[in-house]
């Protein structure tokens, strides 16, 4: 398939585009750099041994992304490209608004008018707000979202089925294919140590933020919150490898090409880790040590978040398939490899 990937340079998207690449898929790639850097392309392209279209743009830019779309004909979109982070959208509320919805609206609708009504969304488990059980399945509704990053999310979900709904009604014979990857928390890197996660400034998640620390760019570790109601205080979330995430968007093209309709599948490991248990893990698998301290809680966040991936397991064949060890093993890896990021 002849695959376009918005936001492709990033963290998830370049290792998206291995695993694509490497099954025999055509990528091309779009991306505005905003959090991300062309050296990212240029290594999925030695990864892989292929070259890659790559075309730098907004997807607020119709004029480029019509542009793009007349030179090429694609069978499907895998839709990255987004800001997301949590604290920073309860800062800036609008520009998220902006960029996220106001991006995948142009999107959606120079593919449709493009004939490509496929597409896989990258949600997020952020969805599910203060979730309404644990371990989280799919089936679980949809909760008030607590930050506008997660509300981009959710509401994006909601068009994206309100347009397969209405193609159906009206008997379209093209409908659209939607499958809602709702993710859970991606760290680790390729074992390569070409790719990996390079966030600009401070950085908003915690696996940068511990193996910047441990590479002495930044002096300690800050924990937000030792008061929940956890086993020992800290937030408790599913830690994902990118490596299996990026497997998960590959097995979901057998949903596409199944004429899915619209599917939602949690990718997930299924258990749930503190940020301590993450510090103590990541200290015992490279032997080295995390000094932290303990601040305030940051704004939007839950006290527990782990997924059920069973139905992922069920109909995509899909599992988890890196441990603990090696999300933190590789992402010190890709860190020492790059101390200074691309």
């Amino acid at each position: 398939m002849k695959i376009l990937v918005t936001g492709g340079a990033g963290y998830i998207g370049s290792h998206t585009a291995v695993e694509l690449i490497n099954a025999g898929h055509e990528v091309v790639i779009v991306d505005n750099f905003s959090n991300s850097k062309p050296e990212a392309v240029r290594r999925v392209e030695k990864i892989t041994n292929a070259e890659i279209r790559l075309y730098e743009a907004d997807l607020r830019d119709r004029t480029a992304l019509e542009q793009i779309f007349a030179d090429n004909l694609f069978d499907c979109c895998i839709h990255f490209a987004g800001m997301k982070a949590v604290g920073e959208s309860v800062s800036k509320p609008w520009e998220y608004y902006d960029n996220n919805i106001g991006g995948t609206m142009v999107l959606l609708d120079v593919m449709r008018k493009n004939g490509c009504k496929n597409i896989i969304f990258s949600s997020s488990a952020t969805v599910y707000g203060s979730p309404a059980e644990i371990p989280i399945t799919e089936n679980c509704p949809k909760g008030k979202c607590t930050n506008p990053y997660g509300r981009t999310k959710s509401m994006l979900e909601e068009i994206l089925t309100d347009l397969h709904t209405a193609d159906v009604k009206n008997g379209d014979k093209n409908p659209w294919n939607i499958v809602l990857l709702r993710y859970f928390n991606p760290v680790g890197a390729h074992k390569s140590g070409l790719i990996g996660e390079d966030p600009k400034g401070i950085p908003n998640n915690l696996m940068p933020f511990i193996t910047q620390v441990a590479a002495g760019k930044l002096g300690f570790l800050t924990i937000f919150g030792n008061d929940y109601d956890t086993h020992d205080g800290t937030g408790v979330r599913d830690y994902i490898h990118v490596v299996d995430l990026a497997k998960g968007h590959l097995k979901a093209l057998s949903a596409i090409e199944k004429k899915c309709g619209v599917v939602i599948y949690n990718l997930g490991t299924g258990r749930g880790y503190s940020v301590l248990d993450i510090v103590r893990a990541f200290e015992e698998a490279n032997g080295l040590k995390i000094p932290y301290k303990i601040g305030p809680r940051r704004p939007g966040d839950i006290a527990v978040c782990y997924s059920s991936p069973e139905k992922a397991g069920k109909e995509l064949g899909w599992a988890a398939e890196n441990g603990i060890v090696e999300m933190c093993r590789d992402s010190w890896n890709w860190q020492k490899n790059n101390p200074n990021g691309y």
